[in-house]
């Protein structure tokens, strides 16, 4: 699998610690990374929501982790784009339960909310998850993309 990273200022050093580690393990991944070192204040957690989204919709990568301050304005960012299906995830159970069940595709990160060994953790056990595609999960996703359907298009329920 092809997983993108990418980080804002907030999040830039654990991304990088991140890709350190993996990359030390050996990770059977490839690990892209999108950016965001930590050195411009201004580099906002919206832009590198919109370069690992449009990395995964262009297939250039399969999954991605997007690291910034607490998580969530990563994840609020990274929602409004078509196909993505990103969350804040914090502990192992959430990570994974979120591509079997609900087919996540971008795990969002703290990175003044968790620290490396958690971090790590979390990012392994979204990696080893598969999406299960069970009757109820994939009817679940399948009403999640009929809603981005209608919103891509401005129509009404």
């Amino acid at each position: 699998m092809r997983i993108a990273f990418a980080a804002d200022h907030g999040g830039a050093e654990l991304k990088d610690q991140l890709l350190e580690r993996l990359r030390a393990e050996s990770s059977p991944h490839e690990l892209i990374d999108l950016g965001g070192d930590g050195s411009d204040p201004t580099d906002d957690y919206p832009d590198f929501a919109e370069r690992l989204g449009l990395a995964i919709q262009r297939h250039e990568a399969d999954r991605g982790v997007l690291v910034c301050g607490s998580g969530v304005g990563a994840s609020v960012a990274a929602c409004k784009m078509i196909g993505i299906r990103a969350s804040v995830c914090h502990d192992t159970y959430s990570a994974h339960q979120g591509v079997e069940h609900d087919d996540m595709n971008v795990l969002c990160l703290g990175g003044r909310v968790v620290g490396i060994e958690l971090a790590l953790e979390i990012v392994r056990a979204y990696l080893g998850a598969t999406f299960s595609n069970a009757p109820r999960h994939r009817r679940r996703v399948d009403k999640i993309l009929a809603i981005e359907a209608r919103e891509s298009s401005g129509g009404q329920p």
